[in-house]
Protein backbone atom coordinates (compact mmCIF):
# COMPACT_ATOMS: atom_id res chain seq x y z
CA UNK A 1 0.00 0.00 0.00
CA UNK A 2 0.99 3.69 -0.22
CA UNK A 3 0.37 5.32 2.72
CA UNK A 4 0.71 9.62 2.89
CA UNK A 5 1.18 10.28 6.22
CA UNK A 6 0.29 14.44 6.59
CA UNK A 7 0.80 16.85 9.35
CA UNK A 8 -1.57 19.79 9.01
CA UNK A 9 -0.56 23.67 9.04
CA UNK A 10 -0.01 24.94 12.81
CA UNK A 11 -1.17 28.81 12.55
CA UNK A 12 1.35 31.47 13.81
CA UNK A 13 1.12 31.55 17.25
CA UNK A 14 3.54 32.21 20.58
CA UNK A 15 5.33 28.47 20.29
CA UNK A 16 4.85 28.43 16.42
CA UNK A 17 8.41 31.01 16.64
CA UNK A 18 7.56 31.67 13.04
CA UNK A 19 9.24 35.30 12.86
CA UNK A 20 12.28 33.78 14.86
CA UNK A 21 13.11 30.75 12.61
CA UNK A 22 12.73 32.98 9.48
CA UNK A 23 15.86 34.58 10.98
CA UNK A 24 17.79 31.04 10.45
CA UNK A 25 16.20 29.53 7.65
CA UNK A 26 13.98 27.33 9.02
CA UNK A 27 10.66 26.48 8.50
CA UNK A 28 9.31 24.92 11.25
CA UNK A 29 10.20 24.55 15.02
CA UNK A 30 9.72 20.29 15.61
CA UNK A 31 9.33 17.64 12.99
CA UNK A 32 5.84 15.94 13.62
CA UNK A 33 7.34 13.37 16.01
CA UNK A 34 3.91 11.42 16.19
CA UNK A 35 3.71 10.58 13.07
CA UNK A 36 7.26 9.66 12.26
CA UNK A 37 6.85 7.02 15.02
CA UNK A 38 3.18 6.02 13.40
CA UNK A 39 4.83 5.72 9.98
CA UNK A 40 7.75 3.26 11.40
CA UNK A 41 4.78 1.15 12.75
CA UNK A 42 3.55 0.27 9.56
CA UNK A 43 4.76 -3.04 7.51
CA UNK A 44 8.17 -2.09 5.64
CA UNK A 45 6.00 -3.49 2.60
CA UNK A 46 4.09 -0.34 2.50
CA UNK A 47 5.73 3.13 0.70
CA UNK A 48 5.66 5.58 2.85
CA UNK A 49 5.58 9.82 2.47
CA UNK A 50 5.10 12.29 4.71
CA UNK A 51 4.04 16.18 4.08
CA UNK A 52 4.57 18.65 7.00
CA UNK A 53 2.19 21.16 5.79
CA UNK A 54 4.53 23.48 7.76
CA UNK A 55 7.47 22.69 5.58
CA UNK A 56 6.05 21.47 2.10
CA UNK A 57 2.60 22.00 0.09
CA UNK A 58 0.29 19.64 -0.35
CA UNK A 59 -0.47 19.06 -3.96
CA UNK A 60 -3.82 17.22 -5.04
CA UNK A 61 -1.09 14.48 -6.64
CA UNK A 62 0.33 13.48 -3.47
CA UNK A 63 -2.89 12.83 -2.15
CA UNK A 64 -4.17 10.72 -5.45
CA UNK A 65 -0.81 8.57 -4.76
CA UNK A 66 -2.09 7.48 -1.71
CA UNK A 67 -4.44 4.99 -0.96
CA UNK A 68 -4.78 6.09 2.65
CA UNK A 69 -3.90 9.62 4.37
CA UNK A 70 -2.76 8.87 7.93
CA UNK A 71 -3.57 12.50 9.60
CA UNK A 72 -3.05 13.37 13.09
CA UNK A 73 -3.21 16.82 14.72
CA UNK A 74 -3.22 19.16 18.05
CA UNK A 75 -6.30 21.26 18.57
CA UNK A 76 -4.52 24.26 17.02
CA UNK A 77 -4.62 22.57 13.70
CA UNK A 78 -8.10 21.72 13.73
CA UNK A 79 -8.98 24.29 10.62
CA UNK A 80 -5.90 22.68 8.81
CA UNK A 81 -7.07 19.21 9.38
CA UNK A 82 -10.58 19.79 8.26
CA UNK A 83 -9.46 21.67 5.02
CA UNK A 84 -7.19 18.11 4.32
CA UNK A 85 -9.89 15.91 4.78
CA UNK A 86 -12.74 17.48 2.76
CA UNK A 87 -9.41 17.68 -0.15
CA UNK A 88 -9.13 13.65 0.23
CA UNK A 89 -12.60 12.98 0.23
CA UNK A 90 -13.20 15.07 -2.80
CA UNK A 91 -10.67 13.15 -4.32
CA UNK A 92 -12.12 10.16 -2.95
CA UNK A 93 -9.04 8.74 -0.69
CA UNK A 94 -9.46 6.90 2.16
CA UNK A 95 -8.20 8.72 5.38
CA UNK A 96 -7.00 7.30 8.95
CA UNK A 97 -7.42 10.33 11.58
CA UNK A 98 -5.67 9.99 15.12
CA UNK A 99 -4.08 11.93 17.76
CA UNK A 100 -4.90 15.02 20.71
CA UNK A 101 -7.54 16.70 17.88
CA UNK A 102 -8.99 13.43 17.37
CA UNK A 103 -8.91 11.67 20.56
CA UNK A 104 -10.40 14.81 22.40
CA UNK A 105 -12.79 16.38 20.09
CA UNK A 106 -13.94 12.80 17.55
CA UNK A 107 -16.81 14.08 16.80
CA UNK A 108 -15.41 17.81 15.75
CA UNK A 109 -14.09 17.24 12.04
CA UNK A 110 -16.24 14.59 10.10
CA UNK A 111 -15.09 12.68 7.15
CA UNK A 112 -12.81 10.68 7.56
CA UNK A 113 -12.76 6.57 6.77
CA UNK A 114 -11.74 5.45 9.98
CA UNK A 115 -10.30 6.87 13.41
CA UNK A 116 -7.40 5.33 14.88
CA UNK A 117 -7.65 6.83 18.85
CA UNK A 118 -6.18 6.59 21.91
CA UNK A 119 -2.19 5.31 21.69
CA UNK A 120 -1.32 3.99 18.07
CA UNK A 121 0.73 1.09 19.67
CA UNK A 122 -2.25 -0.37 20.33
CA UNK A 123 -5.18 0.74 18.32
CA UNK A 124 -2.50 0.83 15.44
CA UNK A 125 -2.03 -2.76 14.93
CA UNK A 126 -6.10 -3.35 15.26
CA UNK A 127 -6.43 -1.63 12.62
CA UNK A 128 -3.70 -2.84 10.33
CA UNK A 129 -4.98 -6.56 10.81
CA UNK A 130 -8.19 -5.70 10.31
CA UNK A 131 -7.53 -3.58 7.02
CA UNK A 132 -5.56 -6.74 6.18
CA UNK A 133 -8.62 -9.50 6.60
CA UNK A 134 -10.80 -6.33 4.88
CA UNK A 135 -13.12 -5.79 7.86
CA UNK A 136 -11.63 -2.42 8.87
CA UNK A 137 -14.00 -0.82 11.29
CA UNK A 138 -15.11 2.91 11.75
CA UNK A 139 -13.60 3.88 15.07
CA UNK A 140 -10.61 1.93 16.96
CA UNK A 141 -9.89 3.25 20.68
CA UNK A 142 -9.24 2.12 24.06
CA UNK A 143 -8.75 3.00 27.25
CA UNK A 144 -5.69 1.30 28.08
CA UNK A 145 -2.36 2.39 28.29
CA UNK A 146 1.02 1.70 26.22
CA UNK A 147 3.28 -0.34 27.07
CA UNK A 148 6.23 2.37 25.36
CA UNK A 149 8.89 0.08 25.74
CA UNK A 150 7.88 -1.02 22.38
CA UNK A 151 7.75 2.13 20.56
CA UNK A 152 9.85 2.27 17.45
CA UNK A 153 12.33 4.53 16.34
CA UNK A 154 10.90 7.49 14.17
CA UNK A 155 11.30 7.02 10.89
CA UNK A 156 13.78 10.45 10.71
CA UNK A 157 14.55 9.93 7.04
CA UNK A 158 10.41 10.81 5.72
CA UNK A 159 11.62 14.08 6.65
CA UNK A 160 14.34 16.72 5.78
CA UNK A 161 15.49 17.63 9.36
CA UNK A 162 17.55 20.70 8.03
CA UNK A 163 14.12 22.71 7.55
CA UNK A 164 13.49 22.21 11.53
CA UNK A 165 14.65 24.83 14.40
CA UNK A 166 15.11 21.54 16.39
CA UNK A 167 14.31 17.58 17.14
CA UNK A 168 12.12 16.03 19.11
CA UNK A 169 12.13 12.98 21.30
CA UNK A 170 9.95 11.44 24.00
CA UNK A 171 10.93 9.65 27.41
CA UNK A 172 7.51 9.05 28.71
CA UNK A 173 4.10 9.87 28.85
CA UNK A 174 1.76 10.68 31.99
CA UNK A 175 2.00 12.61 34.55
CA UNK A 176 1.51 12.14 38.72
CA UNK A 177 -0.16 15.78 39.35
CA UNK A 178 -3.50 16.57 38.55
CA UNK A 179 -3.85 20.57 37.85
CA UNK A 180 -7.92 21.18 36.71
CA UNK A 181 -7.44 22.68 33.40
CA UNK A 182 -4.98 20.02 32.42
CA UNK A 183 -6.28 17.28 30.05
CA UNK A 184 -2.50 15.32 29.67
CA UNK A 185 -4.05 13.13 32.40
CA UNK A 186 -6.73 12.62 30.13
CA UNK A 187 -4.76 11.25 27.57
CA UNK A 188 -2.26 9.85 28.93
CA UNK A 189 -3.00 9.07 32.26
CA UNK A 190 -1.51 9.90 35.67
CA UNK A 191 1.00 6.62 35.83
CA UNK A 192 4.61 7.55 34.22
CA UNK A 193 5.37 5.17 31.90
CA UNK A 194 9.06 5.56 30.38
CA UNK A 195 10.67 4.00 27.87
CA UNK A 196 14.18 1.77 27.96
CA UNK A 197 17.34 3.17 28.32
CA UNK A 198 18.87 1.80 25.58
CA UNK A 199 15.20 3.35 23.56
CA UNK A 200 16.73 6.48 24.48
CA UNK A 201 20.12 6.40 23.25
CA UNK A 202 19.16 4.43 20.48
CA UNK A 203 17.38 7.36 19.37
CA UNK A 204 19.87 9.88 20.04
CA UNK A 205 22.18 7.65 17.79
CA UNK A 206 19.73 7.63 15.21
CA UNK A 207 19.38 11.41 15.01
CA UNK A 208 23.24 11.79 15.32
CA UNK A 209 23.55 9.26 12.05
CA UNK A 210 21.49 11.60 10.16
CA UNK A 211 23.80 14.56 11.34
CA UNK A 212 21.50 16.40 12.98
CA UNK A 213 23.58 18.66 15.51
CA UNK A 214 21.88 21.46 18.14
CA UNK A 215 18.75 21.37 20.21
CA UNK A 216 16.80 18.56 20.65
CA UNK A 217 13.57 18.33 23.03
CA UNK A 218 11.95 15.82 25.19
CA UNK A 219 8.45 16.33 24.94
CA UNK A 220 7.41 14.55 27.58
CA UNK A 221 4.89 16.62 29.83
CA UNK A 222 6.71 16.14 32.87
CA UNK A 223 9.92 14.82 32.29
CA UNK A 224 11.27 14.12 35.82
CA UNK A 225 7.96 11.89 36.93
CA UNK A 226 10.30 8.71 37.79
CA UNK A 227 13.18 10.25 39.08
CA UNK A 228 15.23 7.60 40.91
CA UNK A 229 15.61 5.83 37.03
CA UNK A 230 16.58 9.13 36.08
CA UNK A 231 19.35 9.74 38.14
CA UNK A 232 20.13 6.14 38.19
CA UNK A 233 19.92 5.18 34.67
CA UNK A 234 18.94 7.44 31.90
CA UNK A 235 20.99 10.84 32.77
CA UNK A 236 24.06 8.97 33.60
CA UNK A 237 23.85 6.86 30.11
CA UNK A 238 23.36 10.13 28.17
CA UNK A 239 26.04 12.13 29.86
CA UNK A 240 28.37 9.44 28.69
CA UNK A 241 26.91 9.39 25.09
CA UNK A 242 27.44 12.91 24.57
CA UNK A 243 31.00 12.84 26.02
CA UNK A 244 32.00 10.39 23.35
CA UNK A 245 30.04 12.27 20.59
CA UNK A 246 32.07 15.21 21.93
CA UNK A 247 28.38 16.65 23.11
CA UNK A 248 26.51 17.21 19.69
CA UNK A 249 23.20 17.84 21.36
CA UNK A 250 21.88 20.58 23.52
CA UNK A 251 18.36 19.24 25.44
CA UNK A 252 15.06 20.96 26.83
CA UNK A 253 12.01 19.75 28.32
CA UNK A 254 9.08 20.45 30.35
CA UNK A 255 9.12 19.40 34.16
CA UNK A 256 7.37 20.64 37.31
CA UNK A 257 8.88 23.01 39.61
CA UNK A 258 9.74 20.73 42.07
CA UNK A 259 12.85 19.82 40.60
CA UNK A 260 14.36 22.62 41.97
CA UNK A 261 14.44 20.19 45.05
CA UNK A 262 16.40 17.78 43.86
CA UNK A 263 19.57 19.05 43.34
CA UNK A 264 21.40 15.61 42.27
CA UNK A 265 19.06 15.67 39.84
CA UNK A 266 19.41 18.90 38.65
CA UNK A 267 22.98 18.42 38.69
CA UNK A 268 22.77 15.12 36.60
CA UNK A 269 20.44 17.12 33.42
CA UNK A 270 22.97 20.10 33.37
CA UNK A 271 25.61 17.60 32.85
CA UNK A 272 23.75 15.64 30.27
CA UNK A 273 23.39 18.35 28.17
CA UNK A 274 19.91 19.86 29.60
CA UNK A 275 19.88 23.70 29.40
CA UNK A 276 16.46 24.45 29.45
CA UNK A 277 13.20 23.84 30.95
CA UNK A 278 9.62 24.87 30.71
CA UNK A 279 7.67 25.21 34.03
CA UNK A 280 3.86 25.92 34.37
CA UNK A 281 3.63 28.39 36.90
CA UNK A 282 0.75 29.59 36.42
CA UNK A 283 -0.14 32.39 38.93
CA UNK A 284 1.58 34.60 41.08
CA UNK A 285 -1.34 33.47 43.45
CA UNK A 286 -1.49 30.98 46.17
CA UNK A 287 -4.93 31.20 45.90
CA UNK A 288 -5.21 30.16 42.47
CA UNK A 289 -3.15 28.16 42.52
CA UNK A 290 -5.16 26.17 45.01
CA UNK A 291 -8.30 26.42 43.14
CA UNK A 292 -6.78 25.03 40.33
CA UNK A 293 -5.32 22.03 42.30
CA UNK A 294 -1.82 22.73 41.10
CA UNK A 295 -0.58 21.91 44.68
CA UNK A 296 3.51 21.49 43.87
CA UNK A 297 3.36 25.33 42.64
CA UNK A 298 1.55 26.29 46.21
CA UNK A 299 3.98 28.42 49.47
CA UNK A 300 7.34 28.84 47.34
CA UNK A 301 9.12 31.87 46.75
CA UNK A 302 9.31 31.11 42.66
CA UNK A 303 11.00 33.98 42.28
CA UNK A 304 14.20 32.32 44.43
CA UNK A 305 13.35 28.81 42.73
CA UNK A 306 13.96 29.88 39.33
CA UNK A 307 17.03 31.71 39.94
CA UNK A 308 18.42 28.40 41.55
CA UNK A 309 17.29 26.75 38.87
CA UNK A 310 18.79 29.23 36.45
CA UNK A 311 22.23 29.05 38.52
CA UNK A 312 22.42 25.11 37.93
CA UNK A 313 22.77 25.96 34.48
CA UNK A 314 19.16 25.96 33.04
CA UNK A 315 17.02 28.62 31.22
CA UNK A 316 13.77 28.83 33.00
CA UNK A 317 10.52 29.13 30.29
CA UNK A 318 7.57 29.74 32.13
CA UNK A 319 3.38 29.24 31.59
CA UNK A 320 1.07 31.86 33.11
CA UNK A 321 -3.04 31.94 33.07
CA UNK A 322 -5.10 34.90 34.03
CA UNK A 323 -8.88 34.50 34.66
CA UNK A 324 -8.74 32.39 38.01
CA UNK A 325 -11.95 33.09 40.31
CA UNK A 326 -9.25 33.83 42.74
CA UNK A 327 -7.54 36.64 40.78
CA UNK A 328 -8.12 40.44 41.94
CA UNK A 329 -7.10 43.84 40.14
CA UNK A 330 -3.59 43.60 41.65
CA UNK A 331 -2.70 39.85 39.95
CA UNK A 332 -1.76 41.78 36.99
CA UNK A 333 1.02 43.70 38.40
CA UNK A 334 2.31 41.15 40.53
CA UNK A 335 2.51 38.75 37.55
CA UNK A 336 4.75 41.58 35.68
CA UNK A 337 6.82 41.49 39.00
CA UNK A 338 7.64 38.04 38.97
CA UNK A 339 8.48 37.84 35.84
CA UNK A 340 10.86 40.38 35.76
CA UNK A 341 12.32 39.41 38.77
CA UNK A 342 12.96 36.40 38.10
CA UNK A 343 14.60 36.74 34.86
CA UNK A 344 11.94 34.19 32.79
CA UNK A 345 13.18 35.49 29.15
CA UNK A 346 10.31 33.63 27.32
CA UNK A 347 6.90 33.83 29.38
CA UNK A 348 3.93 32.66 27.63
CA UNK A 349 0.66 34.16 29.62
CA UNK A 350 -2.56 33.16 28.58
CA UNK A 351 -6.33 33.77 29.34
CA UNK A 352 -7.62 30.53 31.19
CA UNK A 353 -9.70 28.13 29.30
CA UNK A 354 -11.55 24.63 30.24
CA UNK A 355 -10.45 21.84 27.63
CA UNK A 356 -13.69 19.38 27.26
CA UNK A 357 -12.85 16.52 29.44
CA UNK A 358 -11.05 18.44 32.63
CA UNK A 359 -12.21 18.53 36.29
CA UNK A 360 -12.11 22.48 35.44
CA UNK A 361 -14.74 22.11 32.43
CA UNK A 362 -16.85 19.93 34.58
CA UNK A 363 -16.90 22.21 37.42
CA UNK A 364 -17.84 25.70 35.24
CA UNK A 365 -20.27 22.82 33.64
CA UNK A 366 -22.21 22.44 36.77
CA UNK A 367 -22.16 26.14 37.16
CA UNK A 368 -23.44 26.86 34.01
CA UNK A 369 -20.74 28.90 33.16
CA UNK A 370 -19.63 27.62 29.87
CA UNK A 371 -19.38 28.96 26.32
CA UNK A 372 -18.01 27.75 23.57
CA UNK A 373 -15.37 24.74 23.09
CA UNK A 374 -11.77 26.97 23.66
CA UNK A 375 -9.97 27.77 20.28
CA UNK A 376 -6.09 25.51 21.07
CA UNK A 377 -4.39 28.97 21.30
CA UNK A 378 -2.77 30.11 24.38
CA UNK A 379 -2.95 33.78 23.33
CA UNK A 380 -5.64 34.58 21.25
CA UNK A 381 -7.36 36.62 23.98
CA UNK A 382 -10.03 33.61 23.98
CA UNK A 383 -11.90 32.52 26.93
CA UNK A 384 -14.96 29.91 27.14
CA UNK A 385 -16.46 30.60 29.90
CA UNK A 386 -17.77 33.59 32.27
CA UNK A 387 -15.31 34.41 34.83
CA UNK A 388 -15.87 36.41 37.68
CA UNK A 389 -13.65 39.10 37.23
CA UNK A 390 -15.28 41.55 34.88
CA UNK A 391 -14.37 40.18 31.46
CA UNK A 392 -12.76 43.95 29.83
CA UNK A 393 -11.10 44.13 33.34
CA UNK A 394 -9.80 40.81 32.61
CA UNK A 395 -8.82 41.88 28.93
CA UNK A 396 -7.72 44.93 30.17
CA UNK A 397 -5.32 43.63 32.84
CA UNK A 398 -4.44 41.04 30.50
CA UNK A 399 -2.92 43.27 27.36
CA UNK A 400 -1.26 45.44 30.00
CA UNK A 401 1.06 42.07 30.81
CA UNK A 402 1.72 41.57 27.36
CA UNK A 403 2.83 45.31 26.53
CA UNK A 404 4.80 45.72 29.55
CA UNK A 405 6.79 42.09 29.70
CA UNK A 406 6.94 42.24 25.17
CA UNK A 407 8.42 46.03 24.65
CA UNK A 408 12.20 46.31 24.05
CA UNK A 409 12.50 47.49 26.96
CA UNK A 410 11.18 45.25 29.74
CA UNK A 411 12.17 41.76 27.49
CA UNK A 412 16.17 43.39 27.35
CA UNK A 413 16.14 43.56 30.91
CA UNK A 414 14.79 40.01 31.41
CA UNK A 415 17.32 38.92 29.00
CA UNK A 416 20.55 40.56 31.45
CA UNK A 417 18.49 39.58 34.42
CA UNK A 418 18.50 35.82 33.35
CA UNK A 419 22.43 36.03 32.03
CA UNK A 420 23.38 37.62 34.93
CA UNK A 421 22.58 34.63 37.11
CA UNK A 422 22.92 32.25 34.48
CA UNK A 423 26.16 29.35 34.85
CA UNK A 424 27.59 28.51 31.64
CA UNK A 425 29.81 25.86 32.85
CA UNK A 426 27.89 22.92 31.15
CA UNK A 427 26.07 24.75 28.00
CA UNK A 428 27.34 23.01 25.01
CA UNK A 429 29.70 24.86 22.74
CA UNK A 430 28.65 25.01 19.24
CA UNK A 431 30.83 26.09 15.99
CA UNK A 432 29.13 28.97 14.58
CA UNK A 433 27.99 28.37 11.23
CA UNK A 434 27.20 30.98 8.44
CA UNK A 435 23.50 30.41 8.90
CA UNK A 436 24.38 32.06 12.52
CA UNK A 437 26.16 34.87 11.08
CA UNK A 438 23.69 35.76 8.75
CA UNK A 439 20.96 35.64 11.89
CA UNK A 440 22.98 38.21 13.68
CA UNK A 441 22.86 40.54 11.10
CA UNK A 442 19.54 40.02 10.29
CA UNK A 443 18.63 40.61 14.30
CA UNK A 444 21.01 43.83 13.89
CA UNK A 445 18.78 45.07 10.68
CA UNK A 446 15.04 43.82 11.96
CA UNK A 447 15.61 44.69 15.81
CA UNK A 448 18.37 47.17 16.08
CA UNK A 449 17.87 49.09 12.99
CA UNK A 450 13.58 48.95 11.90
CA UNK A 451 12.32 48.27 15.01
CA UNK A 452 10.34 50.93 17.90
CA UNK A 453 12.95 50.37 21.46
CA UNK A 454 16.15 49.58 19.37
CA UNK A 455 17.77 51.06 21.63
CA UNK A 456 17.68 48.67 24.38
CA UNK A 457 18.86 46.08 22.17
CA UNK A 458 21.87 47.83 21.32
CA UNK A 459 22.88 48.83 25.41
CA UNK A 460 22.06 44.68 25.61
CA UNK A 461 24.49 43.94 22.88
CA UNK A 462 27.23 45.91 23.79
CA UNK A 463 27.02 44.52 27.55
CA UNK A 464 27.20 41.11 26.29
CA UNK A 465 30.69 41.47 24.65
CA UNK A 466 31.92 41.56 28.48
CA UNK A 467 31.31 38.12 28.36
CA UNK A 468 31.52 36.60 25.06
CA UNK A 469 29.41 33.76 25.86
CA UNK A 470 26.63 35.82 26.47
CA UNK A 471 26.67 37.00 22.61
CA UNK A 472 24.73 34.28 21.57
CA UNK A 473 21.79 33.99 23.78
CA UNK A 474 21.70 37.54 23.67
CA UNK A 475 21.00 36.99 19.26
CA UNK A 476 18.58 34.09 20.28
CA UNK A 477 16.73 35.69 22.78
CA UNK A 478 16.25 38.91 21.16
CA UNK A 479 15.02 36.86 18.09
CA UNK A 480 12.79 35.57 19.88
CA UNK A 481 11.46 38.72 21.51
CA UNK A 482 10.86 39.99 17.77
CA UNK A 483 8.70 37.04 17.49
CA UNK A 484 6.59 37.79 20.15
CA UNK A 485 5.89 41.23 19.25
CA UNK A 486 4.49 39.89 15.83
CA UNK A 487 2.28 37.57 18.19
CA UNK A 488 1.41 40.70 20.24
CA UNK A 489 0.37 43.17 17.06
CA UNK A 490 -2.23 39.80 16.34
CA UNK A 491 -3.56 40.27 19.50
CA UNK A 492 -3.84 43.63 19.76
CA UNK A 493 -5.86 42.80 16.27
CA UNK A 494 -8.02 40.67 17.67
CA UNK A 495 -8.74 42.93 20.77
CA UNK A 496 -9.65 45.54 17.93
CA UNK A 497 -11.88 43.17 16.71
CA UNK A 498 -13.83 42.02 20.15
CA UNK A 499 -14.23 45.82 20.43
CA UNK A 500 -15.95 46.56 17.48
CA UNK A 501 -18.05 43.50 17.73
CA UNK A 502 -19.41 43.66 21.13
CA UNK A 503 -21.83 40.87 20.27
CA UNK A 504 -19.96 38.10 19.31
CA UNK A 505 -16.97 38.91 22.56
CA UNK A 506 -15.51 36.18 23.92
CA UNK A 507 -16.74 33.21 21.71
CA UNK A 508 -19.99 34.13 22.33
CA UNK A 509 -19.77 34.67 25.73
CA UNK A 510 -22.66 36.60 27.14
CA UNK A 511 -21.99 40.14 26.93
CA UNK A 512 -24.73 41.42 29.86
CA UNK A 513 -22.70 42.83 31.91
CA UNK A 514 -24.41 41.93 34.76
CA UNK A 515 -24.18 38.43 34.52
CA UNK A 516 -20.34 38.99 33.82
CA UNK A 517 -19.98 40.39 36.69
CA UNK A 518 -22.26 37.98 38.65
CA UNK A 519 -20.33 37.22 42.30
Amino acid sequence: MNILLINPEVPNTFWSLKSALKFVSKKALLPPLGLLTVAAMLPKSFEKKLIDMNVTALHDNDIRWADYVFISAMYIQKDSAREVIKRCNKLKIKVVAGGPLFTSFPDLIQGADHYVLSEAEITLPQFLNDINNNCAKHIYKTDLKADITTSPLPLWQLVDIKKYGMMGLQYSRGCPFDCDFCDVTQLFGHKVRTKTTRQIIEELESLYKYKWRGDVFFVDDNFIGKRQRLKKELLPAIIEWMQKRKRPFSFSTQTSIDLVDDEELMTLMTKAGFDGVFIGLESPNDSSLAECNKTQNIGRNIVEDIKKIQRFGMQVQAGFILGFDNDKPNVFDKLINLIQDSGIVTAMVGLLNAPPGTKLYQKLKNENRLADTPTGDNMDCSINFIPKMNIYELRGGYMKVLNTIYSQKYFCKRIKTFLKNYNFNYKTKYKLGMRDVKAFFKSIWRIGMVEKGKMHYWLLLMWSFGDLRRLPLVVRYSIFGFHFRKILKSIHTRMEDFSANPVNECNNISNDHKLLTKD
